[in-house]
């Protein structure tokens, strides 16, 4: 037993050597982290305690309904240097406290996304805008902050993943003009103001636009696109004259299209075609050349007229109805028609009638060609993909980033609206296949694509949205 003892001694010593070593290194590197280091530049590298009481507010990802008059505005997305809608309502919200000064700078922070962009002069009477928000958030104390041409009527919460540009079925748009448009005759300021719309005349400005419902390629009613570009095809599910009225003596008409996404000029070009139509200047048989493969020049419609009414999310609320709100807005429907009739109808009509806004379109297209000129392009052999966004009439940063949507569906008969939900828009066959029929052509892009492009949006964290790699320059055209 005596012999043991030395060497029980001997391994006590060894452990406690370990365990000394072991608090030495703990306390050394405890000592390391909290001691002052300066630097060559004396500036210490020592992590600095806030002064200011820091409290961290769990935020959410939310739905943000809100409207606007865009007369004044150089459009809805901020472009520093000109006043847009983005720019008074993050500062709303930053003065609000809602969101951080690095969410103010840079709004892709804040996860930030519009559903459609508007250009200069183009209203809204129900935007809606995706971001980051605290879970209690007072509509009046941003409304407060706003000017009265921009108002929020509601915030919803929705689902961590909610992008409220890529989750959007579709955007209906309204374009108000003076009747007196589809009646040629018409010189005098006192005839124009006389004039009230027929029933006849009615139905054939329906009649025209019509023609637009169902899937077409709008490579005319565009800037850089052609005839075989995929994104030209969209899909139109209705258009038509909603209602007339009469303001300052002036009867005006309220016109209805919705689509599942719009591209440069759209709108405006197809309001600009049907009124050549309506007033003789042109036969119907323009309308079939239009969506054909030559160069057609269209005119565009005044912009003064033009409003996005509504931005549809019928697939989000089906597929999050049992979790989540629902982002139609019934509830908010009083105060949106309230704003419509308070600040954007009365814009629209004081441009008419003081600025002669239409009127003044009208002397112009008077010796309009649809033919091109010499100096345009022949492109007939040349695909360029535009990237273009709903209604927007000037290029902005969302083009240069390709920050771009695409959303074109084909119409197929039984076809599940639910598999349309991509960023180019084309319609995903079950077979894995993409296929897009427009006229007398098909374009059919590869399984490995296909999968190259499924993989990038699980990467990105949200299969539901096809990344927009899917080019027309990958594609077979027969």
């Amino acid at each position: 037993m005596n012999a043991m003892e030395p060497l029980e001694a001997k391994d006590n010593e060894i452990v406690q050597s370990k365990n000394h070593t072991r608090y030495k290194r703990r306390f050394l590197k405890r000592q390391w982290e909290t001691s002052k280091k300066e630097t060559e530049s004396g500036e210490s590298d020592e992590k600095k305690l806030c002064d200011k009481p820091f409290e961290r507010i769990k935020k959410k990802k939310m739905a943000v309904l809100l409207g606007y008059c865009g007369v004044d505005y150089y459009g809805m997305q901020r472009n520093p240097g000109v006043p847009t809608i983005e720019e008074d309502l993050l500062k709303a919200l930053y003065d609000a406290k809602y969101i951080t000064e690095e969410d103010f700078n840079n709004q892709q922070n804040a996860q930030f996304q519009r559903s459609s962009r508007t250009d200069k002069g183009v209203s809204a009477a129900r935007q809606v805008v995706s971001l980051k928000l605290p879970l209690e958030v007072n509509i009046d104390e941003i409304n407060n902050r706003l000017p009265q041409c921009i108002k929020v009527f509601g915030i919803k919460r929705a689902t961590n993943k909610f992008n409220s540009k890529s989750k959007c079925n579709a955007r209906t748009y309204n374009y108000t003009l003076p009747t007196y448009v589809f009646e040629p005759s018409l010189s005098s300021e006192q005839e124009r103001k006389r004039y009230r719309i027929t029933a006849e005349k009615i139905t054939k400005v329906n009649e025209v636009l019509g023609v637009y419902k169902g899937t077409k390629s709008y490579h005319n009613f565009t800037e850089k696109k052609h005839y075989q570009d995929p994104s030209s095809l969209r899909y139109m599910m209705s258009f038509g004259l909603e209602r007339v009225f009469i303001e300052s003596e002036v009867e005006f008409a309220e016109l209805l299209v919705k689509g599942q996404s719009f591209m440069l000029h759209q709108i405006r070009k197809m309001v600009g075609l049907m009124i050549a139509i309506v007033r003789g200047q042109i036969d119907m048989g323009m309308m079939e050349k239009a969506f054909g493969k030559d160069k057609v020049m269209i005119p565009t419609a005044p912009g003064l007229g033009l409003m996005l009414d509504k931005v549809h999310y019928e697939k989000y609320d089906a597929k999050f109805k049992d979790s989540h709100e629902s982002l139609s807005w019934d509830a908010e429907e009083e105060v949106v028609e309230k704003f419509k009739r308070e600040q954007i109808f009365p814009n629209i009509v004081k441009g008419e009638i003081e600025d002669n806004s239409m009127g003044l379109w009208l002397e112009k297209i008077k010796s309009h060609s649809f033919e091109p000129s010499d100096d345009i392009p022949d492109d007939k052999n040349v695909i360029i993909n535009g990237d273009d966004d709903d209604c927007d009439d000037t290029e902005s940063e969302d083009v240069k980033n390709n920050d771009v949507e695409h959303q074109v569906a084909s119409e197929t008969k039984n076809s599940d609206p639910g598999n349309i939900d991509n960023e180019d828009g084309e319609h995903v066959m079950d077979d894995g296949v993409i296929e897009i029929k427009s006229n007398k052509f098909i374009t059919v892009t590869s399984d490995e694509k296909i999968k190259k492009t499924e993989d990038n949006c699980e990467n990105n964290g949200d299969k539901d949205v096809v990344d927009d790699e899917i080019r027309s320059s990958d594609s077979v055209v027969r």
